[in-house]
């Protein structure tokens, strides 16, 4: 009775994040009650593999005792304090010094928000802020990759290249373009050097296009996410970053998915030796236990910025900004992922990779990319000609409700893709339960009579 009651009062009163509203009206919700480690359960007490680490945020995994005494701790002595006038606490001062010590090159200076999206708006404003400061307030043009994500506030959904967000809103603005994706897959360039060599001149010409003294700033994913966990060849993302420092365009890296031990290392910008001029955090910044987001800042952006406005103040904030409870939860989660989960995340990203690769041979499965605790299968009906299942089978739906059924949480995209971001304090026998839920879910769709009506 409980549960139909709270699924009733959903219906009437919640409205859900990026859902069809009379879809999910129909579907209703499923409640989740509990969770452990890489384990969630539901109100019907089924228990389930989280292969996405719920919006792949919870990197720590569930139910550190550690984090919810920190959390509790912090709100008994101090709950709120605002940055605001010169004040301070000191879990986000000691945090924003952890982090800079921690980042790459001089991404000294850390800006807290409330996540992922208004951390990317504020890169805008910092980016602007930053080039009117130069005496160059006509670079006002922003370049983002296509399949990417940054967020779903009005801004940066418009630096997102993904339709679903642009519907109806509005977007992108004039000021907001694209250029191609990597998308190995699908690329119509072939091989990784070709591939590199094409987006650097697509970055060019775009940029010419534009007027080199319009360009401010070039946003991009390490691994693009909601598109589809999009992994570019190795040395796209230096040549793309040495083609912003060659033309005098701000780099900015899309942390938000890819930081905190979720491809390996802290960062995955570290992979390829890149320092962007600034890069935004969130998911992984408390392992999604409370909210809070953040952009790092190259020293030379700050200074600039700093310098440019003098004695006033930089009229940018937010009330919950550096907030003492976030950041009291963000330096123990960290402190977890230094004792030893980064380490098992790197151990179980490689056997999440493994298994996954051995789900080649399956007839549905036409690519498996990943990096770490970060990867994807794509599926089709024809491996040759790289057949999407078919749109009006809705497989994100359909897949997503058999994984359930098995077990198994994950992401499942409208193209008919698989998507895994694990927590990373996954055991060896999780992982291969992942990966044998997985080729389960594929074997029952492969039976179904519309796939292989699909696959003549």
């Amino acid at each position: 009775m409980l549960t139909n009651s709270l699924v009733e009062l959903d219906r009437q009163h919640l409205i859900h994040p990026v859902s069809s509203f009379h879809g999910h009206e129909a579907r209703g919700v499923r409640v989740l009650t509990g969770a452990k480690g890489a384990t969630v359960t539901d109100a019907e007490g089924r228990e389930l593999l989280d292969g996405f680490a719920g919006l792949w945020c919870v990197n720590a995994g569930y139910g550190h005792e550690s984090v919810v005494e920190a959390a509790a701790e912090q709100m008994r002595r101090l709950p709120y304090a605002t940055g605001y006038f010169d004040l301070g606490a000191e879990p986000p001062i000691r945090l924003a010094a952890a982090l800079a010590e921690r980042s790459p090159g001089d991404l000294d200076h850390i800006y807290f928000s409330l996540g992922g999206s208004d951390a990317v708006d504020s890169t805008i404003r910092f980016v602007r802020y930053y080039w009117h400061a130069k005496g160059q307030p006509n670079r006002d043009q922003f370049i983002s990759v296509e399949q990417g994500y940054h967020g779903s506030t009005t801004m940066g959904a418009g630096l997102t290249a993904l339709p679903g967000f642009h519907e109806g809103f509005g977007v992108p603005y004039a000021w907001q373009h694209k250029i191609s994706s990597h998308y190995r897959y699908r690329n119509p360039v072939e091989g990784d050097q070709a591939i590199i060599e094409a987006s650097v001149a697509e970055l060019r010409a775009k940029v010419a296009d534009i007027g080199e003294d319009r360009v401010a700033a070039f946003y991009v994913e390490p691994i693009q996410g909601s598109g589809g966990v999009l992994v570019p060849p190795k040395g796209w993302i230096k040549a793309m970053r040495d083609v912003c420092t060659e033309l005098d365009i701000l780099f900015i890296a899309d942390e938000v998915i890819t930081g905190f031990g979720r491809t390996g290392p802290l960062f995955a910008c570290e992979e390829e030796g890149v320092v962007p001029d600034l890069m935004t955090v969130a998911k992984g910044l408390t392992s999604g236990y409370v909210p809070m987001g953040a952009v790092f800042m190259r020293d030379h952006v700050y200074q600039t910025i700093a310098e440019g406005a003098g004695a006033k103040a930089v009229g940018h904030g937010f009330t919950y900004s550096a907030h003492p409870v976030s950041a009291a939860v963000a330096l123990e989660v960290l402190n977890l992922y230094e004792g030893g989960l980064l380490d098992n995340g790197r151990k179980a990203g490689a056997r999440l990779m493994a298994g996954l690769e051995g789900l080649r041979d399956h007839p549905l499965v036409g690519d498996v990319r990943g990096r770490g605790m970060l990867a994807a299968v794509e599926l089709v009906t024809d491996k040759d000609k790289k057949t999407p299942l078919p749109a009006e089978l809705q497989p994100a739906t359909r897949l997503f409700d058999r994984a359930w059924q098995e077990g198994l949480i994950i992401r499942s995209f409208a193209q008919g893709i698989f998507g895994y971001a694990p927590p990373l304090c996954c055991t060896e026998e999780e992982i291969d339960q992942i990966v044998a839920r997985t080729r389960k879910v594929l074997d029952l769709t492969l039976d179904d009579p519309e796939i292989r009506a699909a696959m003549r």
